[in-house]
């Protein structure tokens, strides 16, 4: 979206703003491969080479390695770090500090991943369509489509669905035109 359409728009102001924060994200962190509706929070630390899709979001503080994709929307809350696997350690003779650094793996988030705060995705790790990986779990093996998994190390919990038609469903979605995002209004507490 350009300015003048969004100065047309009935939400201009809005619309602006929405438009400065995703230049300013593809200037400040470098970003070329996300989608115009990728969104982030503030003090991250994103290697430039992130592919991330309609509507995927990284909680602020967060820290990602290079080699890492996200599929449209999914959601990284704070404190999230895809890190490892990045020192040499079994050179005999050779300290690891001087040992060099192996070639990073691909890091691959599914579509409608949710991913709880201060977790930690080791480098390598796939994380399939629709699961969650609750807050604190450190997830150091791939992680199947639509189950939850939490813990140090993570490990499966439950399924996210209760059938296989509602995971179809899903995954028809997923499958389908991209959604607009209509955002949630907010909870008024009485």
């Amino acid at each position: 979206m350009g300015v003048i359409s969004a100065l047309k728009n009935s939400d201009s102001l809005a619309s602006l703003y929405r438009l400065y924060k995703r230049i300013k994200i593809r200037f400040l962190y470098g970003l070329k491969f996300v989608h115009p509706t990728f969104n982030i929070g503030g003090k991250c630390k994103i290697s430039p080479d992130l592919i991330a899709g309609e509507y995927a979001f990284i909680g602020k503080n967060s820290l990602i390695y290079p080699g890492v994709s996200i599929g449209r929307y999914s959601m990284l809350a704070q404190n999230v770090q895809i890190i490892g696997d990045d020192h040499n350690f079994n050179i005999p003779g050779m300290p690891s500090t001087f040992s060099g650094r192996p070639q990073l793996k691909r890091t691959e988030i599914g579509r409608d991943v949710w991913i709880g705060a201060n977790a930690i995705i080791m480098v390598g790790v796939t994380i399939g369509d629709g699961s969650i990986i609750a807050a604190g779990s450190v997830v150091t093996k791939d992680v199947g489509s639509f189950v939850i998994f939490g813990g140090v190390p993570a490990k499966f919990l439950r399924n996210r669905f209760d059938s296989l038609e509602s995971e179809q469903e899903h995954t028809k979605m997923l499958n389908g035109k991209v959604l607009k995002n209509v955002r949630n209004k907010p909870l008024k507490i009485k």
